[in-house]
């Protein structure tokens, strides 16, 4: 009996849902401040039930997918990426979606233009329209991110001129040129790691977080990973500084990619290098990079103190969540300890991720591309802030040198569910809003549903034809 699942019906199932995806955005999204829609508009309520409804489809067609690049002849790394392309169409037409981060990227890059010290003041100091689509919680705060990262949002500020639509497509492309490095690095990274290319490329780049949260989302974690991993990419090919150099120029785009220096040094040694001169030899290269990067981009060395920007108070990650029970706690005890909670938990966290990396490193030493993988997943999970987008930091390494299937079915999971984590204007969830977004995934569920029996009644129904013609 034929299979339901080829290529062709993968990529036409998980186009429309991305296509879904952003026409739902439309009017449910991380919309420009003047266009967003009443709390009681119809309009809203009906793009959310679609941005789910394509969400789900989109996941369908991934495991789908995953079954193909499984089975006995799977589709080749360009035809994936030629999938991915496909599937990222629609959301280069959408409006931001499950984020308005860049809208804060495109605020702070207007202020790098204009001279404004971006690590000392927040949008707010700014003024104008762009400083009004940044999120309220994030208008007094200074940017977090590296001067790499700004010299590129500065540039795309002169060149647009402040426009809004036009800064909003410029940063979208910047994030499309990260996952293109992304999906260039992956199969080459594969291959040294004894890994299935095909694979690597369908759990790193064809992933539903990569094109919801780094394509139509834009955000600049896109850029990082690409040139994390074309650096790890020039390290496995016996060119420790060149690789130390684009590890160094991630890590300046935001601060946990420079934990791919250790894997350079590491790739060093094992091509023959004494550890010190490995060491040492990245570690010149990185400085060099650094004080050359920070002189170009003229934001001076404030992004050293990137890694105490507030988290928001909303934030779910595992140690804020303790913390703030514990909080409650002892609040409710009248402890004058309470305000040390948080902090508290975040440091013990951060302890936490320390020992696991360091003991990470120690039993996958033969193995540094993994090992950082893993390291950049415990940083993500155990560290102060955590959102959806935060997991490829790991996933885009782990799928690239991870060759068991257990590990692949364990990413899968998480994947699905932290891609229904977060409504599409990335805003918070009420229960109505849950409510809408559940009618939209169910709804795609009895899509595929039927479908399937459909497709199952009509391989039956052909079945005794096919007999008697044998």
């Amino acid at each position: 009996m034929a299979s339901p699942v080829d290529l062709r019906r993968c990529q036409l199932l998980g186009l429309t849902g991305t296509a879904c995806v952003a026409l739902g955005g439309e009017t449910a999204g991380a919309l420009p401040v003047r266009e967003l829609p009443a709390p009681a508009d119809a309009r809203a309520a009906v793009g959310l039930v679609g941005a789910y409804f394509g969400v789900v489809l989109l996941i369908a067609a991934w495991v789908l997918l995953g079954r193909l690049v499984r089975g006995a002849e799977p589709p080749t790394p360009r035809a994936l990426v030629l999938v991915l392309a496909v599937w990222a169409a629609p959301l280069l037409l959408a409006p931001p979606l499950f984020s308005r981060d860049v809208y804060s990227y495109l605020a702070q890059g207007a202020m790098a233009d204009a001279h404004i010290d971006v690590y000392a003041y927040g949008p707010d100091r700014l003024g104008g329209p762009l400083a009004e689509e940044v999120a309220p919680p994030w208008r007094h705060t200074g940017a977090p991110y590296g001067p790499v990262f700004l010299a590129v949002a500065s540039a795309l500020s002169a060149a647009t001129r402040g426009e809004l639509p036009a800064g909003l497509a410029g940063m979208r492309l910047v994030a499309l040129a990260g996952v293109a490095l992304m999906a260039a690095a992956l199969p080459r990274l594969a291959r040294h790691s004894g890994a299935d290319p095909a694979a690597a490329l369908w759990l790193g780049a064809l992933n539903p977080l990569v094109l919801l949260h780094l394509v139509a989302g834009a955000h600049n974690d896109a850029l990082m990973l690409g040139l994390l991993g074309v650096g790890l990419v020039a390290a496995l090919g016996r060119r420790p500084v060149l690789g130390a150099v684009l590890v160094t120029l991630a890590a300046l785009v935001k601060v946990p990619a420079v934990l791919g220096l250790a894997a350079v040094a590491v790739l060093h040694a094992r091509a023959g290098a004494r550890p010190l001169r490995a060491v040492l030899t990245a570690a010149a290269a990185s400085a060099a990079t650094t004080v050359a990067a920070t002189a170009v981009a003229g934001t001076g060395y404030g992004w050293t103190r990137a890694l105490d920007t507030p988290v928001s108070p909303r934030n779910w990650a595992l140690t804020s969540l303790l913390g703030r029970a514990t909080r409650a706690v002892l609040a409710r005890f009248g402890s004058d300890l309470a305000h040390l909670a948080v902090p508290a938990w975040h440091l013990l966290g951060l302890a936490v991720t320390a020992l696991l990396i360091a003991g990470l490193w120690w039993r996958l030493r033969p193995r540094p591309v993994y090992a950082l993988g893993l390291s950049l997943a415990a940083l993500a999970a155990f560290g102060p802030a955590v959102r959806p987008w935060y997991a490829l930091w790991g996933l885009f390494l782990i799928a690239a040198a991870a060759s068991g299937t257990p590990v692949r079915h364990r990413v899968t999971a998480v994947t699905a569910v932290l891609a229904l984590a977060v409504l599409p204007d990335g805003g918070p969830a009420d229960a109505g809003r849950l409510l809408l977004a559940g009618c939209g995934g169910a709804l795609a569920a009895v899509v595929l549903w039927q479908a399937h029996q459909m497709w199952q009644a009509h391989q039956t129904a052909q079945a005794p034809a096919l007999g008697r013609t044998a």
